[in-house]
Parts: C-alpha cells; structure tokens; sequence
C-alpha cells in the first residue's frame, strides 16, 4: 500500500534497522514479510464513487493509499521509495530505471533556458557530456570548475542564473570529497541550489541532506543494488520538490518496473552490513598499497595522505569500498598486473558483492590519447579497484602475488 500510516516504526534508528524496517508498511493484506512483486500495469476501481474519490485527491491534495496507472506508481516502487527516503532522513524519494535517468530528469524537469549549472570537473564523465550537449541544445550553461577550488566555484556562479551547485562525494576515480558546510553556504547565499551524487558514499556513510544539502542522489545500480544485476537510479529531497519530480516522471515516463523495485528492496536491506565491510577492507587494501614498493600513489579518502582526509574523517561515517592507484609502471604494466589477478572481475562498476576492477584509459577514457588523458588527469597506470565483500586477507593475497610480477623500476614516489 502506497499510506505509510502503518509502517514500521523501529526506536532504533541505525543503519541496518533503517534499512530493513524504515519507511516498511506492514500490509496485513499481504501477510508477507518482503513487498510482493505487483505486476500490474493498471489498478481497477469498484465504482464510479471511488473514482471520484481518488481523483479529488489526487488533484486537490490528499494522500493517496492506491494507484490508477503503473506509470504514475507501484506499490513495490513505492515500499522501496519509502525506504530509501528514511534511511537518507528526507521526507520522499524518488526511483528512475538508472543513475544518469536520475540526475537527467531532475535537470531536465527544473532548469529552463537561461539558467546555469556549476559542476565540479570530477564528476561522472557522462552526466558532464548531457550537460555540456544535451541542455546546450535548450540554451542551459554549464560551468565546470576544479574539485575542492571553492573560490573558482563561486566565482563561476551567475547570481539569480545559476540554479545547482553539482558536484559527487566521494569523486570518481579520485575520491575527493566536497566540504558540505561550504557547498551549502555558497548555495544558500545565492539561491542556487546544491545537489550531491553520494553513490561512492551511499547513506551508511553519509546522509548529505543533513548538512543542507538539498537533494540527494545515486546511482542505486551500485551500493543499494549491490548485487551487480539490477540497474536503477534515486533522489531523495523534501516532499515538495521530489512531488515535482514525481509528477514529471508521469510524463517523461520513466519508471522502474515492479521487478527492478523488488531487487533494489532486497539488496537496501543488507546494504549497511555489506558497506561495513567495505570500509573495513578498503582501509585494509589502501594501507597495504600505499605501503608497497611498487605504487606510486593510492586515493583513499581513509588515508592522511589523501587531500581532503580531515573532511572525510568530519563527514563520512567510513571511506567506503574504492580505492584506487597508480602502478609503478606504464599502460602495459598495469593492464598486465590487472589481467593476473585472481579475485576481481574486469568491469565499470562497483558497490556489488564481486569485486571489480578497471583500468580508466581503457573503459572509460580509451577514446582519447594518452595525451588527451593526461591532460584531465587521468594517468594511463591509474587502476580503480571496487571491493566487494570478499574477505580482506585474500584480496591483499591476490594483488601481493599481482604485484610481485611486475617489473621492478623507481616509483614516482621514491624518485620524489
């Protein structure tokens, strides 16, 4: 049922708790204990009377405990929506088919011609491209300023213009992470507001709408999911915005299907104790790495090394499961030390329960030269490393065995 009158009401409100019972409505119709799977494209009425009743609220306000038309809602989609809202601490949330669904609908559902976007160079290369083409085509600018450079980001901003402050935490592939106070600060003094991509973070480690930030977002696909079999997308905000937001995704059409629902649910509700473990093997592997002769340099927002650690540590409940690299070595040499490992998967993702790995001069880079890639930072022995929950011991194994083949030469760090 869509009413969250007789939801689960937990006094607890710990990660794991929340995401089992938050937001859960304990339907004695169903008598069961996960949300069925509603496969129902259409919802019947019993008579004219009830019609008439559903429509009044609908369309002068009113809570609705039932749907007319699967593209304007399902009982799975809205258990799961329920549940994402509590664990962020929003009053609502709401589910696309996939990640850049998410952020393209939000952008395209707020912005009009003439306003502007500020977005940090870190952020997800794809959501970077709609906004550099895509909304170009509708007369919207965007603006890409360095991650962690707040002084160029205000100065980017185009008073009564600039409508978001968009930026990730942690970044990929170089985990940055935004000081949230300042983002916030600068949003508010100028009436722009601040949307923060979280996937990396997920809502174990950081709930951003705490800090003022008014919507969160994620690519569900990864740490919600987390089981590498379900793609999905999700922003969580106050009732009023995602309301809009719901609203135009009855137009634009993008919905999940009750399957899609059904998987997501099933995978929020180990999310917490699988990014426990996360954090705790990430901080083990990047310790490890950084440590070894044969690495230039490890990203991992746990260690001191890394330039935003102090935020990190003020913000994040942990550091969550990516870490990522530089081998002592050229493009052959990492992609050599990539192909011996045992334990991870050769793939783009990550938050799943396999581990995976990639190289981003190939997957995500390989249309542009070594140069061009240098040019935005992106070194061709870079290595992303996505942990899953294998054991921490046998994953340091395996890159120790990895490592040990890789020809000995001066790492950058050594000759510096």
């Amino acid at each position: 049922m869509k009413s969250t009158d007789n939801q689960a009401n937990p006094r607890s409100a710990g990660a794991s708790t929340a995401s089992v019972h938050g937001g859960a409505a304990r339907d004695k119709g169903f008598h069961s204990v996960t949300t069925p799977i509603v496969q129902s494209a259409t919802y019947t009425f019993n008579n004219t009377a009830e019609v008439i009743e559903f429509l009044d609220k609908k369309v002068y306000g009113g809570e609705l405990n039932r749907e007319e038309y699967g593209r304007y809602g399902n009982p799975s989609t809205w258990s799961l929506e329920n549940r994402i809202a509590k664990l962020e601490g929003a009053e609502d949330a709401v589910v696309y088919p996939s990640g850049m669904s998410a952020v393209t609908s939000l952008f395209l559902t707020v912005l009009r011609p003439g306003t502007h976007i500020v977005m940090t160079d870190d952020c997800y290369r794809r959501t970077r491209q709609f906004c550099q083409t895509t909304l170009e085509k509708f007369g919207i600018e965007t603006s890409i300023v360095p991650i962690a450079d707040y002084d160029a980001l205000e100065a980017a901003i185009r008073p009564r213009k600039t409508r978001f402050i968009f930026t990730e935490t942690p970044t990929n592939p170089y985990l940055r992470v935004a000081d949230l106070r300042r983002l916030v600060e600068l949003g508010r003094q100028y009436r722009a507001m601040t949307l923060l991509d979280t996937t990396f973070a997920t809502p174990v480690n950081l709930r951003p709408l705490e800090y003022g930030v008014d919507f969160a977002m994620h690519s569900a696909t990864k740490y919600i999911g987390g089981h590498n079999d379900v793609l999905a997308g999700v922003i969580a905000g106050d009732k009023g915005r995602i309301k809009a937001l719901k609203d135009a995704r009855g137009i634009l059409g993008n919905v999940v299907d009750p399957h899609q629902a059904y998987l997501l649910e099933r995978g929020l509700k180990t999310m917490a104790v699988r990014v426990r473990h996360q954090n705790e093997s990430g901080l083990a592997v990047a310790r490890y790495l950084e440590r070894h002769s044969k690495i230039d340099r490890v990203y991992y927002p746990g260690l001191a090394s890394h330039p935003d650690h102090e935020i990190a540590a003020a913000q994040m409940g942990g550091f969550g499961g990516v870490v990522s690299f530089e081998i002592a070595g050229d493009i052959k040499a990492t992609s050599d030390f990539i192909d011996r490992l045992r334990i991870p998967y050769i793939a783009p993702s990550l938050g799943g329960t396999e581990s995976l790995i990639e190289q981003p001069a190939y997957f995500s880079y390989y249309d542009l030269s070594s140069e061009e890639r240098q040019a935005i930072g992106i070194k061709d022995n870079l290595v992303r490393f996505a942990l899953g929950i294998e054991d921490a011991e046998d994953i340091i194994a395996d890159l120790e065995a990895s490592l040990y083949e890789v020809p000995a030469a001066v790492s950058a760090r050594q000759a510096s």
